[in-house]
This record gives C-alpha cells, sequence and structure tokens, in this order.
C-alpha cells in the first residue's frame, strides 16, 4: 500500500504518534510519504524526552519506502531553510502524493 500522511500541526503527542504510525507502516511493507504544510513544516521543534519525534523521523528516514517532504511556502513564511529531515517541496508535489497512494491521513 502507498500511505500519505499530512502533519499541519506542532503538537508534539501527535507528531510523534503520526510518525510511531509511519514506521509501523514501513515495518508492514508499505510506502510511505509524509507532507508537512503549515504549522507541521516547524515538527522538529517538538521534539522532548517523552515524545522523541527526532528518534522517530531518523528511524523512518532510514528507509527507502520513505520519504519527508516539506511545503516551501510555508517555510519560507516562517524563515526556515530547508533541511534534510524538512525538505523543500511544492503544492504539486502534495497534489501528486494525493493522487498517488491508496489512503491519505492527516494529523
Amino acid at each position: 500500500m502507498k500511505l500519505g500522511i499530512i502533519i499541519s500541526q506542532t503538537n508534539s503527542e501527535t507528531l510523534w504518534n503520526a510518525f510511531r504510525l509511519a514506521n509501523f507502516s514501513i515495518k508492514q511493507g508499505d510506502k510511505v510519504k509524509i507532507f508537512l504544510v503549515g504549522e507541521g513544516v516547524e515538527y522538529e521543534t517538538g521534539s522532548s524526552e517523552k515524545f522523541n519525534i527526532a528518534e522517530q523521523a531518523t528511524e523512518f528516514l532510514k528507509s527507502e519506502n520513505a520519504k519527508i517532504l516539506a511545503c516551501g511556502t510555508c517555510l519560507k513564511s516562517r524563515n526556515q531553510e530547508a533541511t534534510e529531515t524538512c525538505p523543500m517541496s511544492t503544492m504539486k508535489d502534495l497534489y501528486e502524493l494525493v493522487r498517488e497512494c491508496d489512503k491519505i491521513l492527516t494529523f
């Protein structure tokens, strides 16, 4: 299955669970793409000892069946630079994700 996950918020527990689900799906043999939009592009700042989002994101990106994309406009509006774990992308990429995935989840 191709799973698309759209993240648009910064609640640490929610982000942690979204990445945990993404990692579980990868282990089940699925292909997973995460698209960060709005506040979601700030996900890297929400990591904590209790909700270690960075650890989950690092684990996710180890798979060749995993990909993270981030809205370039949302990054720019927050004066953020693209990173390896938050690469700049476009609405066209979000559209393609929605079009190609079997299931789409939003967090």
